[in-house]
């Protein structure tokens, strides 16, 4: 029985040609690891079509208390318990719950015509879906802080534009990874005093099989949309399988991307949606299935650390956690220093991979300038700068957002039990005045000898901080690198002014496998990421396997499989 025929993709040809120079733009600033990107950043009413902030805002209320209409496979049931962090109220939306047999069977069904596509109508899909996703990005702002906790500012450039970003990172490195392998070759050569050998060959790009993404609940779309893209792309299919409390800004993207692939002749079921509850969850069994051959993975280190070894035979990808540091051992402006401390433990209440946690020091100091700055007072500056951002409850809901989820606070207070009187900075809720149930905390700080730092060699999620005193600046230095090579670490920080010691600063946190920032006082936050030019977790150190975006984040996705014919008369 001859192979059915793929579909029709002229379509999906076609919105390859509309967007190739900014994927090929995308492919160069991947090259070059420059600053760029095409998607809006800033939710400014000027920079956008008439009525585009307010449509957002309607289409997310328009989803709200009803059900998520969404034509998947398999459907058993409905789930749905999202309540909005900074309300309090549920939001009321439900979703398809599903069979994970019956789905995957569909998926696989539509699996081969989607991996017999050429490479442009992939590739032109994923373009397209990108696009719209950028045109929803008000909506997605909104499911975002009433899921995940952000603020509005942080939901619509850090969950829109820098996420957008990330995808078309991904599927860049996608398209110049296919782009090295030819798709047919002519083979000649002469063996002996015979006449030459022709041999007409053709490289097929095969996937590797069905991938199932896991979302984080308090970041979304940071490595969602790369995951989904980058197995897409390849001509993987996909299963989305959300963080229970935080599913509606993910179910958005994946019923445009659906509405995109149907348009393009291909079945939307390449990619689906798994929602589960935390009673009755489904991501093992999608582990499980034999069809299932990626993994991609954004949570806590704990399950993470599992699926890398449970499922170490299929394809791992996962970024969870690690107990990020900053080495302070000089500065030009120390309070300019502290003050960029202060903002990362503030942004989003800590609850960023790239969020610092654990800021050492030298005993005898840090130096500010000419004068030597004592611990106790580099400590008292920093608790001012951090009281600083936090003084206006209105002005603070901007930076520190609301936290995603109870257990926090709950953290918070059994951290500050344990510490006792080591707490110099305690943690107190912010609710800003339109909002007034929200659920917040300011940092806790706690002080800790680098000879007893055990509460400090994990990741605390929230805003939660230590100052750690080390016998000098190589003591502070090696502590920090030991516990991220240990305990992991996804973003580093130092500071700075000796130029002799910079080098050592450098190759320290290299040897650990760490990425450093060193002396960040710039109008960004510390913690800032920008997609196309600065690689995200290494793969060196426990915090994670997935690096944004390196070829190793590619090029395992696929396989070539080779033919060969013997041309006649050669």
């Amino acid at each position: 029985m001859p192979e059915p025929r793929p579909p029709d993709a002229a379509r999906a040809e076609q919105w390859f040609e509309r967007w190739e120079d900014r994927l090929e733009r995308a492919a160069r600033a991947n090259r070059e690891r420059d600053a760029w990107t095409p998607f809006v950043e800033s939710p400014s009413r000027r920079l956008h079509p008439p009525g585009a902030a307010e449509a957002g805002k309607a289409a997310f209320r328009a989803r709200l208390g009803r059900p998520f209409s969404l034509d998947l496979p398999g459907v058993v049931g409905t789930v749905g318990a999202e309540a909005s962090p900074w309300t309090g109220a549920p939001l009321g939306v439900t979703y398809p719950r599903v069979a994970v047999d019956p789905l995957l069977e569909a998926v696989q069904a539509a699996a081969p015509a989607w991996a017999r596509a050429t490479r442009r109508a992939r590739l032109g899909v994923c373009m397209e879906v990108l696009a719209r996703w950028s045109d929803q990005t008000f909506e997605n702002a909104y499911a975002t802080m009433h899921t995940a906790g952000q603020a509005f500012m942080l939901a619509f450039t850090g969950s829109g534009a820098s996420s957008l970003d990330r995808g078309l990172e991904a599927t860049a490195a996608a398209w110049s990874a296919m782009q090295q392998i030819p798709e047919r070759a002519t083979f000649e050569r002469a063996f002996g005093k015979g006449a030459p050998v022709r041999l007409e060959k053709r490289y097929r790009l095969r996937p590797v099989g069905v991938a199932v993404v896991l979302t984080c609940g308090s970041y979304p779309a940071w490595n969602a949309w790369p995951a989904i893209l980058v197995n897409l792309a390849t001509g993987n299919p996909v299963v989305v399988k959300p963080h229970p409390d935080t599913i509606l800004p993910v179910a958005i993207a994946v019923e445009t991307a659906r509405e995109v692939l149907r348009e393009a002749g291909f079945s939307p079921d390449l990619l689906t949606l798994a929602c589960d509850t935390w009673d009755a969850p489904v991501a093992v069994d999608l582990f499980e299935h034999p069809a299932v051959q990626i993994i991609d993975f954004t949570g806590g280190q704990a399950f993470g650390r599992t699926i890398e070894r449970r499922w170490a035979h299929k394809q791992v990808y996962t970024e969870t956690a690690g107990c990020n540091a900053v080495v302070l051992e000089s500065a030009d402006d120390l309070e300019s220093a502290l003050g960029a401390i202060a903002l990362g433990l503030v942004l989003f209440s800590a609850q960023m991979c790239t969020a610092p946690q654990n800021l050492w020091l030298p005993r005898a100091g840090v130096r500010d300038g000419d004068r030597l700055v004592p611990p106790a007072e580099v400590e008292a500056r920093l608790v001012a700068a951090i009281d600083r951002l936090v003084a206006d409850p209105g002005a603070a809901a901007g930076l520190c957002g609301a936290l995603h989820s109870a257990r926090t606070l709950a953290d918070i207070a059994t951290l500050k039990a344990a510490a006792s009187d080591r707490v110099v900075r305690d943690s107190a809720p912010a609710p800003p005045p339109d909002h007034p149930e929200a659920r917040t905390a300011t940092p806790l700080v706690v002080r800790l000898d680098a000879d007893d730092r055990a509460l400090a060699q994990q990741e605390r999620f929230g805003p939660m901080a230590f100052v750690i005193v080390a016998d000098d600046r190589d003591a502070a230095l090696a502590g920090a690198t030991a516990d991220a090579q240990r305990f992991g670490a996804i973003a580093s920080y130092a500071y700075t002014t000796d130029p002799d010691w910079l080098p050592v600063v450098l190759d320290a946190f290299a040897e650990a496998g760490a990425s450093v920032g060193v002396n960040l006082v710039g109008q960004r936050p510390m913690n800032y990421t920008a997609a196309f030019s600065d690689f995200h977790v290494t793969g060196l150190n426990p915090a994670g396997t997935a690096s944004l975006t390196d070829p190793g984040f590619v090029a395992r996705r696929f396989r070539v499989v080779q033919s060969k014919v013997e041309v006649a008369g050669s």
